[in-house]
């Protein structure tokens, strides 16, 4: 059996490898060339500690002075003697420069560009190369405008799926990218994108979670809602979203952010109601923050 191991450098890039039942985190590491930090091997000198964030696992023999118990405890471990049981998420206290990693970059394809509202553009890729492409929800990628040699980063609102991945971008006037989308993207244009990158993702659920976010903030919530491990705490999880005016809320429903893609039913909030919202069922009442918000869910 292989496990799908994230290990998520202090400089916020993560790469993703396989190790194989048996064998250590540091052996499949250095076997897929990343060079995480290690010395001895045979845990006694501390050099490959690490702590891991999510997921199973089994560590094999080492020293006190190299790891105490109540470190082993808090989830720190020595990835020369760390034998994955699941899938697993490890914190390399180390820049991915020093272990000689180079970020990876991929080409994809303009699927779909959808100006959602005068604030919000939904941007879709596709391409074969998407299908290897692997990242922990929450996390972002620097996506190359086209024709020019500057980059913008924007968090993945998608899972990959369909050799396919969505982000949501905040319309700027003005903005390199945002100026393309609107007036030059086309689907079949090519686009590189360079990730993941980012230590804000989503870690494995304990408790209820209690989500926040606005605008194009929603993206990488999106993501995290759709991935197959939020949908196993469904019940856990809650979010609210809040939007400044009423086009954009109709913006977040016909993007899929409340009706196509949350778990949960969504109240939101609007800043600004415009006369005439078209609501359905309850007059709109005054929150205990002075803003307006609907007395039943959508």
């Amino acid at each position: 059996m292989t496990y799908k191991i994230a290990l998520n450098f202090e400089d916020g890039v993560t790469r993703f490898i396989d190790c194989k039942t048996g064998e250590t985190v540091a052996d499949a590491a250095y076997r897929q060339g990343i060079n995480v930090p290690i010395d001895c091997r045979d845990g006694a000198c501390g050099a490959c500690k690490s702590s891991c964030e999510s997921g199973t696992y089994r560590l094999g023999e080492y020293i006190e002075d190299a790891l105490s118990e109540s470190e082993a405890q808090s989830g720190f471990v020595l990835t020369c003697q760390m034998h994955p049981q699941s899938d697993c998420v490890v914190r390399i206290p180390a820049s991915s420069q020093v272990c000689k990693i180079k970020q990876a970059q991929l080409s994809a394809t303009i699927s779909e560009v959808r100006q959602l509202s005068d604030s919000t553009i939904s941007l879709t890729l596709q391409g074969d190369g998407l299908s290897s492409l692997a990242f922990l929800p929450g996390q972002y990628a620097n996506l190359q405008v086209p024709g020019t040699t500057q980059h913008r980063a924007y968090s993945f609102s998608s899972m990959p799926k369909d050799k396919a991945v969505s982000f949501l971008i905040r319309n700027v006037p003005g903005g390199l990218m945002s100026t393309y989308l609107r007036e030059t993207a086309a689907p079949g244009v090519q686009m590189t994108l360079a990730g993941p990158l980012g230590s804000f993702y989503l870690r494995e659920i304990k408790r209820p979670v209690l989500m926040l976010a606005g605008g194009t903030g929603l993206a990488p919530f999106l993501a995290a809602k759709r991935a197959e491990r939020t949908a196993r705490h469904a019940r856990s999880g809650f979010e609210r979203g809040g939007v400044h005016l009423h086009e954009h809320l109709l913006a977040k429903a016909r993007g899929g952010g409340i009706e196509g893609g949350l778990l949960l039913p969504l109240p939101p909030v609007v800043t600004h109601p415009l006369g005439g919202c078209p609501w359905s069922g309850s007059p709109w009442q005054t929150g205990v923050d002075g803003r307006f918000v609907p007395t039943t869910y959508m």
